[in-house]
């Protein structure tokens, strides 16, 4: 069990550098007033996530009941047992005993009856139940595929908008300082109001972009919550960096690891054996099983102590099973349809995936990551040359949008290439993209 670090409210020293340092988002900031905060690597939400989730336990326990199945095939019928008892004769109830000659008084009958399964049944039905069980953990596998591809988009969406509000906190710290100093320009009468207020309009506009960013960031943690089975009141704060880059290996190569591990694509191959081995299975029943009867008959009309043996078997003149042979041999066929359709929807889905990878790798090329750091070195000495009155109030306000709009786009192409990674994994089965 992975350990995690809470922070409780009583930690002033985090809390107070908070509300200064511009790293820290709106939310961050507020989850000093959460009863505790959990700081999660996404390693450490898998890990969470396979401990707590009650929808992967129930799979757990189909599984364990498929398993036991296979245990109970392998049994074999339970004799029957036949009596036939004297119970009143000649006035005397149970006559047992003997006669003054020394012969045995009364008459009874016991057989035991045990019913041999031929051609195999037994093995047939064994495999039919392992095919069950190996069904069952594939459909685990793929619950808990599609469960950690939501649980990765919501840690990686909080993990995006937290990115943004730094962003914001930062665009509000620029802005609140540059405006303290109009104010006092203002004041002095070396200013005009109507460029105060349009600065103005842009703090009350972040503002507003802070609280909307504030909600998606509360609507994220909830639905992880959920997934976690975590308290209403604990603050996620990921700590994950967003990824700028990932290696992909070859098409072929990823194609390849998905018809090995998709567990989707490996359910309807085992579905094709399971009718398979059930063809198998019908055509077994047309041989008849045999019921073996050892009897003993005290006291009968042919002698004293009888011993015999009885052999029966049904007769396989109107029913050999037919039916239900040909049903199964069209269920391989239908089978076998659709594992072909499944082997080229999943080579489609892989190769749509990859090609999404690579094109959000397009987009976070070196030469696109050193113009967002030239930007951002820019955006600074914009707005000194706007204190130093080098440009116009139109020209930074122009800047500042397309700055802030630019630095949304970087975040959403990182936020981009992780659900590009996630896809790509989910669609092989493995994390083949670490």
């Amino acid at each position: 069990m992975a350990k995690f670090h809470f922070k409780f409210a009583c930690t002033a020293l985090l809390v107070g550098v908070s509300f200064f340092n511009p790293a820290f988002s709106a939310y961050e900031r507020d989850s000093s007033t959460q009863k505790d905060t959990l700081y999660l690597t996404l390693l450490q939400a898998d890990r969470l996530f396979i401990d707590s989730n009650l929808l992967l336990l129930a799979a757990h326990y189909n599984v364990d009941a498929n398993n036991a199945l296979i245990g109970q095939a392998k049994l074999w019928n339970n004799p029957v047992l036949n009596t036939d008892q004297v119970i009143n004769a000649g006035g005397k109830f149970f006559p047992y005993g003997k006669n003054p000659d020394g012969t045995y008084n009364g008459q009874y009958y016991i057989q035991i009856q045990q019913l041999i399964s031929t051609a195999g049944k037994r093995s047939k039905l064994v495999k039919l139940a392992s095919t069950n069980a190996k069904l069952a953990e594939l459909q685990l596998q793929d619950a808990m595929r599609s469960l950690r591809l939501q649980l990765h988009t919501d840690y990686f969406s909080l993990q995006q908008l937290v990115s943004i509000g730094r962003l914001y906190g930062g665009q509000m710290e620029k802005l609140n300082a540059l405006l303290q100093g109009m104010k006092a320009q203002l004041d002095a009468g070396n200013i005009a109001q109507r460029d105060f207020l349009r600065v103005q309009s842009l703090v009350v506009a972040l503002q507003q972009d802070i609280t909307e960013n504030n909600r998606a960031m509360e609507d994220a943690a909830a639905d992880l919550r959920i997934l976690l089975k975590l308290k209403g009141d604990t603050q996620i704060i990921p700590v994950d960096s967003l990824s700028q880059s990932v290696e992909t290996p070859a098409l072929e190569t990823c194609i390849n690891a998905a018809l090995i591990n998709n567990p989707d694509y490996l359910a309807q191959q085992q579905q094709l054996v399971f009718q398979q081995q059930n063809l198998s299975y019908q055509q077994a029943l047309k041989t008849p099983d045999i019921t073996i009867s050892p009897e003993f008959d005290r006291n009968s009309q042919f002698a004293q102590n009888f011993f015999g043996l009885g052999i029966s078997l049904p007769l396989p003149v109107f029913n050999k099973n037919q039916g239900n042979i040909k049903s199964a041999a069209m269920n391989i066929k239908e089978a076998e349809a659709v594992v072909n359709n499944a082997n080229i929807t999943l080579q489609n889905n892989v190769t749509a995936a990859y090609k999404k990878l690579q094109l959000t790798q397009y987009q976070n090329n070196t030469s696109q990551k050193d113009f967002y750091s030239t930007y951002k070195i820019l955006f600074d000495n914009m707005l000194k040359s706007y204190k130093q009155k080098q440009v116009s109030l139109v020209d930074f306000v122009d800047f500042y949008t397309a700055f802030t709009e630019t630095e949304l786009r970087r975040i959403q192409q990182q936020f981009n290439l992780q659900t590009a990674r996630e896809e790509l994994n989910y669609q092989t089965g493995i994390n083949i993209i670490q």
